[in-house]
C-alpha cells in the first residue's frame, strides 16, 4: 500500500513540474519585465547562474532562485560601485527590492561554497 501512495505522489510531483516551469517561463515574459542576465563571476563548482533569475520592472528588482542553493548573499551596488542593499537570504525563495534612483546598477549573488554570479540592470524613470 505504501508503494502504490509514494509512486502516486512521484507521478504527481512529476506532472506538477512542467507546469511550474511553464508558469515561471511566463512571469518572466510579461510586458514591462525585463530579464537580467545571470553570468558567472568567480565559479569553482558546478554551476548555478541558471538557477537564479532576475528581472526589472519599472523600479522593482524581482529575484527568484529555481532551486536551493542554500544561504545566499545579494548585494546590489550603483554601476560605479555605490552600495545600495545587502541581504542574505535562504533559497528557494524570492526577493523584490524597491530602486528609486534611475541609473546603472549591479546585483551580486555569493552562494555558501563561495562561488559568485552577478547580474547588470537598468532603472529608468
Amino acid at each position: 500500500m505504501k508503494h502504490k501512495n509514494l509512486k502516486l505522489i512521484v507521478l504527481l510531483v512529476g506532472l506538477l513540474l512542467p507546469t511550474i516551469r511553464c508558469g515561471a517561463s511566463l512571469f518572466f515574459s510579461l510586458d514591462g519585465y525585463s530579464h537580467i542576465t545571470i553570468n558567472a563571476g568567480s565559479v569553482q563548482g558546478v554551476p548555478k547562474g541558471s538557477s537564479i533569475q532576475a528581472t526589472i520592472d519599472g523600479n522593482t528588482l524581482t529575484i527568484v532562485f529555481t532551486e536551493n542553493l542554500g544561504q545566499v548573499a545579494i548585494e546590489i551596488t550603483t554601476a560605479t560601485g555605490t552600495h545600495m542593499d545587502f541581504m542574505s537570504l535562504p533559497t528557494p525563495n524570492g526577493y523584490q527590492f524597491f530602486i528609486m534612483t534611475p541609473g546603472d546598477y549591479i546585483v551580486n549573488f555569493t552562494l555558501p561554497n563561495g562561488d559568485e554570479y552577478y547580474g547588470e540592470f537598468s532603472v529608468t524613470d
